[in-house]
């Protein structure tokens, strides 16, 4: 029996912690007893017997089982060249199968991808990383499979689990590339519809099950695995809005937002009261928008997130939108058919914070690798949730991608960026002893004010015509003002003290009104300071708060004169509008 492959390479392999398995298994030119030949090898747990079936001639080679846990090496020696090949595998049964091998590709990513995500400048990384559907060269063919791309860069090892291999981390091991901390893999013939993950060997020997990060699509909760999925190939109708668009000017033009829940806008109560799809939900929606004469819809998020109970601002999936209610496409549908009546569509996008969901971004190798380490930087405590590392370029690069995806291939207007005061202070919500100061000693975060700048920037560039609207609570200056005057770089700034101040004043009693006279006329005062929108948001009716027609003082015929004057008041302040679902007819 030849055997070339030494008894450590074969241990690396079967204990699954080679960082790089393509350098032992598939053809490698190889030399015995001083002549050249080539050696495959394949590792295949479950199989009792191993050929190679040289795909030009049809001629089979019997592989040697050097190891009962599977590992297989054939040395041919007639052969001086790698040769086009599939794999045979027998098994105890008597079954057998025939597959293209995965260690015979090379690098579905390229250095130059590798290098600008290190560099954090690489705009389009929802190309590269995840799960892609490829047509791999080998020999004179191409080859349809699934390329698998993750950045673990502090794993031992990383392995794509699924519905094709078993959900067996030993069958699929990916390989590290170089210095980008980026695992890769190519498996010919998978098709979409498959479900994964990733499964992450730590520094410390512990498996991980993991969600990928740039996942299109992802199970329906309480299930939590990514789903391969094609998002081309949508035949888009809405190329009048899309054509205009780059040449609107919102801060200009009438604007009035309709904030709205998919999840609880509407329920089918004749299904078990089931969530509507977005085919089903978007008639529904562009018909009472028009009728009441909205110009946006600002959805409230509706990429995956694990609880049906929430709002959705606990994030799992930044490239997904939630199965809940169909699928990518299905979404697709929703923004076009909007595109066509005229409306506009934003995004509730959350990249402050994300949940510490074991199966998510947190500790995803092992390692604080997406949030920082320290709980003095990493950790929200209002809502036990994980802070992102804004000073980490791959992080970074990572939140634009996904901000500039769903511009690109959902054709989605703008971004309503959540919790921005959040993300400016690193005191915020904080105790003295309880933050680190940034380098001049200031409580300013400093790399998530770059991060802003930067992500408002070249969203512009990029799609010219949309808008990027602040969530932001406090004083920070120039949240609304241009970059190159020193701004954020945000279109609008959600003016959250008018809403306070007002809904102060309209809750008391008429009696005691005039004593308050100023909160009516103090955001008067501060009203050109930045591009703020008035808004009437989820944020008065959530945690028990009530609804609105319940905050106002009298008895029901009252409650609705209040109401109907509150929004002729809202109505003429100088800016935008927003009012939350329900609450423009007193729900």
């Amino acid at each position: 029996m030849n055997q070339i492959i030494s008894k450590d390479a074969i241990e690396s392999i079967i204990g699954t912690d080679n960082h790089d398995p393509f350098s032992i298994l598939g053809a490698h030119i190889a030399e015995l007893k001083g002549k050249k030949c080539v050696a495959v090898r394949a590792f295949l747990p479950d199989a009792v017997k191993v050929e190679i079936i040289d795909i030009s001639n049809g001629q089979a080679f019997a592989a040697n089982k050097l190891h009962d846990a599977g590992f297989f090496e054939a040395v041919i020696v007639d052969r001086k060249e790698i040769f086009a090949y599939r794999l045979k595998s027998h098994y105890a049964n008597g079954a057998s199968a025939e597959f293209y091998d995965s260690y015979a590709f090379t690098p579905s990513i390229g250095e130059t991808d590798q290098y600008l995500f290190n560099e954090g400048n690489h705009h389009e990384l929802y190309e590269k990383m995840g799960a892609h559907i490829r047509y791999m060269d080998y020999f004179e063919d191409k080859l349809g499979g699934i390329s698998f791309c993750v950045w673990a860069p502090n794993a031992r090892r990383v392995s794509v689990i699924g519905d094709f291999n078993c959900w067996d981390g030993r069958r699929h091991v990916m390989r590290s590339l170089g210095n980008s901390g980026v695992w890769e893999i190519f498996v010919p013939g998978l098709t979409v519809g498959q479900n994964y993950k990733f499964e992450v060997k730590t520094k410390e020997g512990h498996l991980l099950e993991k969600i990928d990060p740039f996942a299109f699509y992802a199970e329906v909760r309480p299930k939590t695995a990514s789903k391969i999925y094609d998002i081309a190939g949508y035949d888009w109708q809405d190329k009048d809005w899309m054509q205009s668009r780059p040449h609107r000017d919102w801060k200009r033009e009438p604007v009035s937002f309709y904030e709205c829940h998919l999840g609880s806008f509407m329920r089918n109560l004749e299904e078990g009261n089931r969530f509507m799809t977005y085919r089903e939900l978007a008639p529904l929606i562009a018909d009472y928008v028009k009728k009441v004469g909205y110009t946006h819809i600002e959805l409230m998020p509706i990429t995956e997130h694990p609880l049906d109970m929430s709002w959705g601002y606990q994030v799992t999936g930044y490239f997904a939108p939630t199965s809940r209610f169909g699928s990518p496409k299905d979404f697709m549908y929703f923004v076009d058919y909007m595109h066509q009546q005229g409306i506009g569509v934003l995004l509730d996008w959350v990249p402050a914070h994300f949940p510490k969901d074991a199966h998510g971004l947190a500790k995803f190798d092992g390692t604080a690798l997406y949030e920082h380490a320290d709980p003095r930087q990493g950790e929200h405590r209002d809502w036990s949730t994980l802070i992102f590392n804004f000073g980490r370029n791959e992080v970074k690069n990572f939140l634009i991608s996904s901000a500039l995806f769903w511009m690109e291939k959902y054709h989605i207007d703008g971004l309503r960026v959540d919790a921005v005061a959040s993300m400016l202070y690193l005191d915020y919500s904080r105790k003295d002893g309880e933050w680190i100061p940034n380098r001049y000693g200031g409580r300013e975060n400093i790399e998530a004010i770059e991060f802003l700048k930067y992500l408002n920037s070249i969203c512009q560039i990029k799609h010219p015509g949309t808008m990027n609207v602040a969530e932001e609570s406090t004083a920070w200056p120039g949240v609304s003002k241009p970059c190159s005057e020193d701004g954020l770089g945000f279109t609008f700034k959600w003016n959250m003290g008018w809403m306070n101040d007002t809904l102060s004043y309209f809750q008391k009693d008429p009696v005691y009104r005039k004593y308050h006279h100023n909160n009516l006329t103090f955001p008067l005062i501060y009203a050109f300071h930045e591009n703020f929108v008035y808004v009437l948001s989820h944020d008065e009716v959530v945690h028990g708060k009530g609804n609105l027609i319940n905050k106002m003082p009298g008895d029901f015929w009252q409650k609705f004169a209040n109401m109907r004057l509150l929004f002729c008041m809202m109505w003429a302040m100088p800016g935008k509008k927003l009012l939350f679902q329900g609450s423009d007819f007193g729900q």
